[in-house]
């Protein structure tokens, strides 16, 4: 069953944020994941406005999910983000 990556960011530090978009695409992929939403354009439809990125990824399984987020790969990009972004990051399992 699928799962997805649901992330909410503020980014605090756009520059070195940018630096983080650089790498994690290739720690996405060697996973099996791929992006769904990356950014873009959105509207509130109900509750509380929601200002902050949202990204979403798509993976095989749960099991994928979380090897991405505990990879080596995704760790470095981790390690970039580190103060350039404040982050909110689930993964739930799809329909």
């Amino acid at each position: 069953m699928a799962a997805y990556v649901i992330t909410r960011v503020n980014v605090t530090d756009p520059d070195q944020y940018e630096k983080y978009k650089k790498l994690s695409p290739a720690a996405v992929a060697s996973c099996g994941g791929k992006f769904i939403v990356r950014g873009g354009e959105s509207v509130t439809l109900e509750g509380p406005e929601e200002t902050r990125r949202l990204v979403v990824l798509e993976f095989p399984d749960m099991d994928s999910a979380k090897e991405f987020y505990d990879s080596e790969k995704y760790r470095h990009a981790r390690d970039v983000r580190a103060g350039a972004a404040e982050f909110q990051m689930v993964v739930v399992e799809g329909a």
